[in-house]
């Protein structure tokens, strides 16, 4: 038996990627301690580790980030990003290595399991920690020859004159960009008789032992340098419902209609960015549409009446509802895209923020839907492309073959094998 203490931001899509893996271990008879925001507390408990609540650190869960950060406020794009790169991330970095080196006082974990942005976790194994491993949340955020940064939405190009390009955009979001986060990084670090960090923030990310990515390389671009410790396991996917009482339309998913799915996730929940526009794009066609509003009343889609054809709830299960979807309509956040596709589902993306324009493009470079590269698109530009993906097959056989190479992986069976592998030879785990 090992012991692992998993450490995660206080944020649903962060902690809901180590559930399963978490679950797993404990099923595998180790010892499992979770440190992480209060509101996650039950989440924790019912995957059967050890819950320990944030001290030191903004535990901000379940809160309005522009109430505990109230810089944060106002701010878009470039700023807001190299805000909550500083203030949300790398300052709870801090709190983080505080709170974890008086927890491993009582629990002398072997290995640290993170996600990418818990800072913490390098800063624990510099100070004579455990070895450590990240799990993904999102795509590959590492610098390649082949790839230009995360965040410019652009497609790979592994020519000589991509590379050149690859070469100057990395050189240029790492040097020029975001210099001053790698800075204020290095500021913070030197308060812990730390060293400055060997090359950009970003790179500091990648744990130098195992590095967790939770889909394939069916979905993923090609890097010849990829770092030889990032694993490619599987999609992290939900687990079915305990319980599931259907609403009293569902049998309406059963008829011969194809079923179109809208939706914006838990945090990007105004309805008029994406919902409203599918509603109104679909409304005279034969489809029926479902809609779920992310914990939102239904009363916030201002639409008076609803299309006949429209059904909404705050929240449905995927696992219950994807196999009756024929079409995925979503602003690309990554675990919506990942579900769809592991049910061979294609998507309309339509997403600008955050990494979601990459994600949009995977999805253009893989041939499973397609990407709007809007955050606001009109009725018409969702109508096309619902109908391009009903009425051309080749988008569902390419989603079909993604589904079918997700169904090779067991995510949390292949994590747990190379954690334990970790945790017995603390050396770094590379791929065959």
């Amino acid at each position: 038996m090992a012991r692992f203490l998993i450490g995660t931001v206080p944020y649903v899509g962060h902690v809901n990627q180590a559930f399963p893996i978490a679950r797993k271990l404990v099923q595998r008879g180790h010892e499992v301690w979770w440190y992480t925001g209060r509101g996650f507390k039950s989440k924790v408990e019912s995957a059967g580790a050890r819950y320990l609540p944030m001290k030191t650190p903004p535990d901000f869960s379940n809160q309005d980030l522009n109430v505990v950060f109230p810089g944060r406020k106002g701010l878009t794009g470039l700023k807001k990003l190299k805000y909550e790169m500083k203030h949300i991330f790398i300052d709870s970095g801090v709190g983080q290595y505080l709170d974890i080196q008086e927890i491993l006082n009582e629990f002398p974990a072997d290995v640290l399991l993170c996600e990418r942005a818990f800072v913490g976790a390098s800063v624990i194994h510099e100070k004579g920690g455990p070895p450590w491993a990240a799990y993904s949340i999102s795509i590959l955020p590492f610098n390649s020859c082949d790839t230009a940064p995360i965040g410019l939405g652009l497609l790979p190009d592994s020519s000589p004159i991509g590379r050149l390009r690859n070469r100057f955009l990395n050189w240029l979001g790492a040097d020029v960009l975001f210099r001053d986060v790698t800075v204020y990084a290095n500021q913070v670090r030197a308060n812990l008789s730390l060293p400055p960090l060997e090359s950009s923030y970003f790179d500091a990310a990648i744990s130098p032992y195992l590095y967790l990515q939770g889909t394939t390389q069916a979905f993923e671009y090609y890097r010849s340098d990829l770092p030889p410790q990032v694993h490619f396991v599987g999609p992290f996917l939900p687990d079915p419902p305990k319980v599931f009482v259907p609403p009293t339309w569902w049998s309406d998913l059963e008829t011969d209609r194809p079923v179109v799915h809208v939706t914006q996730g838990t945090v990007a929940t105004d309805p008029n960015d994406l919902i409203v526009p599918t509603l109104k794009a679909l409304a005279n066609e034969d489809i029926l549409v479902v809609a779920t509003t992310g914990g939102d009343p239904a009363e916030r889609i201002k639409l008076d009446p609803l299309p006949s054809n429209v059904r909404v709830e705050r929240f449905l299960p995927h696992y219950c509802l994807m196999p009756y979807v024929d079409v995925l309509v979503s602003n690309a956040g990554y675990v919506a895209v990942q579900i769809a596709l592991s049910h061979g589902v294609p998507i309309v993306a339509a997403g600008k923020t955050e990494e979601k324009a990459d994600i949009g493009n995977r999805i253009t470079w893989a041939g499973v839907g397609i990407n709007l590269n809007t955050q606001y698109p009109s009725p018409n530009q969702i109508r096309d492309a619902v109908m391009k993906l009903l009425h051309e097959p080749r988008y569902k056989q390419k989603a079909q073959a993604i589904q079918a190479d997700y169904a090779k992986h067991d995510a949390p069976t292949e994590s747990a094998l190379l954690l334990e592998q970790l945790a017995q030879t603390k050396k770094p785990i590379y791929r065959s």
